[in-house]
């Protein structure tokens, strides 16, 4: 009971930085240009201003965006690949792509700063500086 009670106010904690999944290709304004993700055979690339910066397998396009202060642009975003979610920080030219390196679906993401706190099948994990941490229970609270 009383990890059901911790999991209802840490999940009603994230719901004001959570931003909600998204199947678009794109075009997306972001700080650097603008980006889009296109199918080329089985994969995607993920192209800003059309070079090609990134290629990944997946079945569908699954991706959640970090927009930023402006409500306009889209400074990071986290996209679900067959060999598990990779982070874009499209703040940088060219765009920093940090791997997780570990097979999962995501299903909801919260941006922090200097990381991002997502939930998988196997609970909450913290993608800060390339590194995937599964989190415990804490008294953090994210906003």
């Amino acid at each position: 009971m009383k990890k059901l009670l911790f999991a209802a106010l840490a999940a009603a904690s994230f719901v004001t930085c959570a931003h909600a999944q998204s199947h678009a290709s794109g075009s997306f304004a972001t700080p650097t240009g603008t980006l889009q993700f296109v199918r080329d055979d089985r994969d995607f690339v993920a192209i800003l201003d059309k070079d090609i910066f990134d290629r990944f397998d997946a079945k569908t396009l699954t991706h959640f965006d970090d927009v930023g202060n402006d409500g306009s642009t889209v400074t990071r975003t986290l996209v679900q690949t067959a060999y598990g979610p990779v982070l874009y920080d499209l703040r940088r030219h060219p765009p920093l792509v940090q791997r997780a390196n570990m097979r999962m679906t995501v299903k909801r993401v919260y941006w922090q700063p200097d990381e991002v706190v997502m939930q998988g099948p196997e609970g909450w994990f913290r993608f800060k500086n390339g590194t995937l941490t599964k989190l415990q229970a804490t008294k953090t609270t994210y906003h």
